[in-house]
């Protein structure tokens, strides 16, 4: 009968022991918080690893750009509520956030070689003075790059010497450029071929994505950096 309270003090403390071995095992050890009683309640799909996301590059691009090359992307404005955004190797050029753009055509004027930017101007096409735009474009040095893009109307203002000189530059569409098209451009001055980087779409009641407007566009590419600038 002495040896039944020993026994019972015994019993109690192997019963403790094992009870803290069972809820350590199940909390994972101290400090590591509650993962294996997690993991008892987690489903398959919920344990695999997620895809990793897909890198992107200068200017949001899926891949990189060749050596002397720019990198940029382009969004031409959203009927007349979004604006536009120029941007060239990282650095955002143009865009509502930097409080420079407006309707009409938004340009940014950037040197070939090196990449900077020499001037960003917006161009009111519908209410502006169209002189001003041609005091901007007339004296291009050799090799200069020219980006436009479009903000609600880029054309009403546009007169045969304006769509002459963005011709010149390597456009397509300029000579059709229309009210409320939408248009994003890349020329440069002394090209001797029509540029690839141009989109354009008609204004038309037909296929118009806003009302009054067509869709917004959006380009983005490599520009080989030129060999001569100014």
């Amino acid at each position: 009968m002495r040896l039944a309270g020993p026994l019972r003090v015994v019993a109690l403390v192997v019963t403790v022991g094992l009870t803290w071995i069972i809820v350590s095992i199940l909390l994972g050890g101290p400090g590591s918080g509650f993962p294996r009683i997690q993991q008892l309640f987690n489903s398959p799909e919920s344990s695999v690893t997620a895809e990793p996301r897909a890198r992107k590059y200068k200017c949001g691009l899926p891949q990189p750009c060749p050596e002397e090359h720019l990198a940029f992307r382009m969004v031409s404005g959203a009927a007349n509520v979004i604006g536009p955004k120029i941007c060239l190797e990282d650095k955002m050029l143009m865009s509502s956030v930097k409080d420079n753009v407006g309707r009409g055509l938004n340009i940014a004027l950037v040197n070939g070689v090196s990449g900077e930017l020499i001037e960003a101007r917006a161009f009111d096409m519908w209410a502006g003075d169209v002189n001003d735009l041609l005091k901007f474009i007339r004296p291009l040095h050799e090799g200069t790059l020219v980006f436009v893009a479009s903000y609600d109307d880029p054309a009403t203002k546009m007169n045969e010497e304006t769509r002459k000189l963005f011709s010149e530059l390597g456009s397509r569409n300029a000579k059709e450029l229309a009210f409320r098209d939408s248009w994003v451009f890349v020329g440069a001055k002394g090209v001797q071929n029509k540029s690839p980087f141009e989109q354009h779409v008609k204004n038309s009641k037909h296929t118009n994505k806003y009302e009054g407007w067509p869709e917004a566009l959006e380009m983005e590419g490599c520009i080989p950096r030129r060999s001569v600038a100014s």
